[in-house]
């Protein structure tokens, strides 16, 4: 994903946030993006119960996000996505990975996802494969954002080599509840959500 318009759009607004108490990440631009992918794309907002042998799909949008602490992997959950700002889910993703790290955090708020984002670009990952986080049928996983040589436009419309902030990501499913057109349709919402601001203001839920 080229990222470089939302990085700019990340860094004009960042101290504005943090003096509210929250932190301007990826990860925050990222929930409001997979919400509006979750609401255009049910499937994916579902739990698999194989006792019964039914997909359950969820009609709230709980994120949760994996935080990296002393104890491993730990993914507190955001409620209600769709309902909140951005500047909410900064402040409230802050306060609850802050707590989660000192191992503050109750049962109520590690459970009840109905999607898991997981970044692992803050220690310096690139291309991975995550593991999702059962009873959920998918999981998006974003890498840590380089610049690397791009093909663009110049001013004539010429086709040139142009320096862009680029990110990776993966977006795993369960084959049982989804397939690849799926996966190929939502992750496009994702992209064009987070490769332009614009964009992932006039379409977020």
């Amino acid at each position: 994903i080229d990222m470089t318009k939302l990085e700019e759009f990340r860094r004009r607004h960042k101290a504005d946030v943090e003096a509210k108490g929250g932190k301007l990440t990826v990860t925050v631009f990222a929930m409001k993006a997979v919400a509006t992918a979750l609401k255009k794309y049910p499937n994916f907002n579902a739990t698999f119960d194989t006792d019964a042998g039914e997909i359950v799909i969820k009609h709230y949008f709980h994120i949760g996000v994996a935080v990296n602490t002393d104890d491993g992997l730990i993914v507190p959950v955001i409620r209600d996505v769709d309902r909140k700002s951005i500047t909410e889910l900064a402040i409230e993703t802050a306060r609850l990975v802050q707590r989660t790290r000192e191992r503050k955090t109750s049962l109520e708020e590690l459970q009840g996802g109905t999607f898991t984002i997981t970044n692992v670009g803050p220690m310096g990952g690139g291309y991975f494969a995550p593991i999702i986080n059962y009873p959920q049928v998918a999981i998006l996983g974003m890498g840590a954002a380089a610049m690397k040589p791009a093909v663009g436009k110049n001013e004539e419309g010429r086709q040139v080599i142009v320096p862009r902030l680029m990110m990776p990501i993966v977006l795993c499913i369960d084959h049982r509840v989804l397939d690849g057109a799926d996966a190929l349709n939502f992750i496009r919402v994702v992209k064009d959500a987070l490769e332009d601001p614009d964009e992932l203001l006039m379409t977020m839920i």
